[in-house]
């Protein structure tokens, strides 16, 4: 299986300070799996941070055949609950994102 990164996820990346490493962790062991905003979608999460100042890596996945493509990553300060909904800057980015590739 192979994995490929978006130009938009490498932007993503870069903006939030997120390794390649990083993200590999998050898709070889999420503690959340959703379904993404785009068609055909996975966003994946894992907590990262401390107690005192946590956060979620976030990664939304789409597969291609046997491959993996990387669409986006981002960070999301606190937690989420499972199921709710996306904040609308982020929505608005990812969906600008697919729109151009």
């Amino acid at each position: 299986m192979a994995l490929s990164f978006t130009t938009h996820s490498r932007f993503k990346m870069r903006e939030y300070g997120l390794s390649e490493s990083r993200v590999k962790r998050v898709i070889n062991s999420p503690l959340r799996i959703e379904e993404g905003i785009a068609p055909g979608t996975a966003a994946m999460m894992k907590p990262a941070g401390t107690s005192k100042h946590p956060y979620e890596v976030w990664v939304m996945v789409s597969r291609d055949g046997v491959d993996k493509r990387i669409v986006s990553a981002w960070k999301y300060p606190g937690h989420t609950k499972p199921g709710e909904p996306l904040p609308r800057e982020i929505v608005f980015e990812l969906r600008e994102a697919l729109e151009a590739s």
